[in-house]
């Protein structure tokens, strides 16, 4: 009898260690959770700086077209509210001087609003200008 007793109380746990193993699992639950939070915000974030990426990039290709560009700086502002600053303007002018074209810099920042914050991303590229048509628009 007396050995039924004490394996009985041996078979399960105590109240402290139920207690002690649902605190880790809530530590560890919300860690997770943190985690996850912190993830959605990251990829928030990562799909506004995407779509700004794609709108900028393209913007830039239709000026990187063009075969005349002229040297000026122009804000423009689109319907789902990025803000583009353009600038174009005339780079290593010393060191084309003699050749038949001519290097422009064209800069493009896009701005916009996401979570309260302004963003903002830069890109920059070069374009060769032939310098007969670069003249014939003056």
């Amino acid at each position: 009898m007396r050995f039924l007793r004490d394996r009985g109380r041996r078979a399960g746990f105590t109240l402290l260690e139920v207690l002690v193993a649902l605190a880790v699992m809530a530590i560890a639950g919300t860690l997770i959770l943190q985690l996850f939070a912190a993830n959605l915000r990251s990829i928030s974030v990562s799909a506004d700086v995407t779509a700004a990426s794609a709108r900028a990039d393209a913007r830039l290709r239709e000026l990187l077209a063009d075969v005349r560009p002229a040297e000026r700086t122009w804000t423009e502002t689109t319907d789902d509210g990025y803000r583009m600053d353009v600038s174009m303007a005339e780079t290593l002018a010393e060191r084309t001087e003699g050749l038949p074209v001519r290097m422009m810099e064209v800069s493009l920042t896009i701005r916009w609003t996401a979570g309260g914050r302004e963003r903002s991303l830069e890109l920059k590229s070069m374009k060769l200008v032939d310098r007969m048509l670069q003249e014939d628009r003056v």
